[in-house]
């Protein structure tokens, strides 16, 4: 069905579908490439009641188990529930176009963006660049594994956003209009502060009073396709899938859905809560061995335990992240 789903798309939407020959890509298979463990623990009432050993932010334990949400038509008591909901994909490639998720099909715009790079100088650290996409992918509810639960996100498979067509992307000086604040962040001691985020971010979950840190991977600013520091492919992958969803919820195209707030709907989260993702590599290797019984991994956290192989020359130097995303809801105990 997921096959002949994207092929109907290609067609409606004039794609070539023609392989570029640096460009590969492989579609999801949704049974074997995403690691379904992610999806907990769940919480219901305020308990976990699945957990399987997976990490979890704490946003679902509180007090009291019953919610209520006057906003809805009709308004609803309900139980609340948490757990981690596979809700987008972003894909971080080399050239422009290029749609790994899609099986390596080249989107025909005849808008001109930059392609992959790499700066190096003696005595300074390698810097790259990339583009980014992303899609809707609230797998539980299209794939119907929950049927009529209004706490899962109501979309299908759907590609919402590539950075080749947004000028602030590839400009740090654009990007700034975004982004601010990032002139306060550019001395040594701020930059030293995020080993702490890192340290933090290896253990559980990085810290948001250190929001301009994204942990292990570097930098979250400026929010471009920019890489300050180019350790490897994963490593600046990661750090991009970060930035990326920080871009969104900073242009108020991404929203929260966790803590007491979120129960009765998402609300606009300006500044990301790193705590609210898990990201698990789909491709080029899918990433569902589990390593300390954990497949998924916080924003900010290391990548040397698990990034081994996940690189390698020609089919492998695009990289696809299936985003897990914290959701608590009231769940109306009336249909």
């Amino acid at each position: 069905m997921f096959k002949y789903l994207i092929l109907i798309m290609a067609m409606l939407l004039g794609w070539s579908g023609r392989t570029l020959a640096n460009c590969q890509g492989k579609i999801l298979n949704p049974i074997t490439d995403i690691c379904w463990s992610c999806i907990f623990p769940i919480s219901i009432g305020g308990l976990s009641t699945f957990s399987k050993e997976q990490i979890d932010n704490g946003s679902s334990q509180s007090g009291n188990p019953f919610c209520t949400c006057s906003n809805k038509i009709p308004p609803t008591l309900g139980i609340k529930v948490g757990f981690w909901e596979p809700s987008r994909i972003v894909e971080v490639v080399r050239q422009p176009y290029c749609f790994p998720s899609l099986g390596g099909l080249e989107l025909p715009v005849g808008i001109s963006a930059p392609a992959h790079g790499r700066a190096w100088k003696p005595g300074h650290t390698r810097s790259s660049f990339y583009q980014v996409h992303w899609y809707l992918n609230p797998i539980l509810f299209w794939l119907e594994v929950l049927l009529d639960n209004s706490c899962l996100e109501q979309n299908g498979f759907d590609l919402a956003y590539f950075t080749e067509v947004d000028p602030l992307w590839a400009d740090s000086e654009l990007s700034f209009i975004l982004n601010p604040e990032a002139a306060l962040f550019t001395d040594l001691a701020t930059q030293s502060a995020c080993t702490a985020d890192c340290l933090l971010a290896s253990s559980g979950f990085g810290s948001n009073e250190l929001f301009w840190c994204a942990g292990c991977q570097g930098n979250m600013y400026p929010l471009n396709g920019w890489v300050g520091t180019h350790i490897g492919g994963v490593q600046a992958s990661a750090l991009l899938t970060q930035r990326m969803t920080g871009k969104l919820h900073r242009e108020g195209l991404m929203t929260a859905s966790a803590g007491t707030k979120g129960l009765c709907g998402n609300y606009t989260q300006p500044i990301m809560d790193k705590r609210n993702y898990k990201l698990q590599m789909i491709y080029p290797v899918p990433a569902t061995e589990k390593m300390s019984g954990q497949c998924c991994h916080t924003f900010g956290s290391s990548t040397v335990p698990w990034q081994s192989g996940k690189e390698f020359p020609y089919k492998g130097e695009d990289f696809s992240y299936q985003i897990f995303k914290k959701r608590d809801c009231c769940q109306g105990v009336f249909p």
